[in-house]
């Protein structure tokens, strides 16, 4: 199966379980919320006057690692990274299946109650299987950017960029895709090409929905983030 073809049937079964994903929000943002608020998950103690910086994961289920442990999730594997450098950050995996960009926008006020040092948004997917405007999609993102930095002046910002299959049309995919080429020029901030990067479309790297990685899966999706977060960090721990 070529490419194409795994980007088609990944198509597939996204929309198939768009729906499944989004039952029993409610549920998972009371545990989103009560993670922020009381995670501990680095267990590196900073220098002496040094203060342990916080990354925000902002994202949907690929994020949330949906049908996975949280220790399994993408979040959890940078964290595991940061630690073994001896880097003071913590993450917080504040990952919510189903959501939107619209729901992101909304949401991220009460987020904004702990200072963020490091950003990284991974919304969008749900817009774009919806077919729902890019141009909405744009502008949803570009607000969440917009109120993050607004109360964290000195944050660094991470866009997660995705795609649409060609199922959903040229011109819709182009259009998609350039939402992120985009606001990562607009906003000035640093991009992941594509979030999902040699695990899209490929059954062995997917759980038996098609869609969502698996351990294995979720570990690609740590090194395409990784490799856009680790110099950032270091920068960021030096100035």
């Amino acid at each position: 199966m070529n490419n194409k073809q795994k980007f088609i049937c990944f198509s597939i079964a996204l929309l198939l379980t768009l729906s499944g994903c989004e039952q029993g929000g409610t549920t998972e943002q009371v545990a989103v919320e009560q993670q922020v608020q009381t995670d501990t998950t680095s267990k590196v103690a900073a220098p002496k006057n040094e203060r342990i910086k916080t990354i925000v994961f902002f994202g949907n289920s690929l994020t949330a690692g949906y049908g996975l442990e949280p220790d399994q999730a993408f979040p959890a594997l940078i964290q595991e990274r940061i630690d073994s450098l001896g880097l003071p950050y913590k993450a917080v995996n504040a990952g919510l299946s189903g959501e939107t960009s619209a729901g992101g926008r909304s949401r991220i006020d009460w987020l904004l109650k702990q200072p963020i040092d490091v950003f990284v948004l991974e919304l969008g997917a749900n817009d774009g299987l919806r077919g729902i405007d890019p141009a909405s999609t744009y502008d949803n993102l570009g607000m969440i950017i917009d109120k993050v930095l607004e109360q964290n002046p000195e944050a660094e910002i991470i866009l997660a960029g995705m795609q649409m299959p060609p199922s959903m049309g040229q011109r819709f995919t182009k259009e998609f895709e350039q939402v992120y080429t985009r606001l990562a020029k607009d906003k000035n901030v640093a991009l992941i090409p594509f979030l999902l990067e040699g695990v899209a479309g490929d059954q062995a790297l997917n759980q038996g929905d098609g869609i969502h990685p698996t351990i294995e899966g979720q570990r690609i999706l740590a090194d395409n983030v990784w490799t856009v977060i680790e110099p950032i960090l270091v920068a960021k721990r030096a100035s």
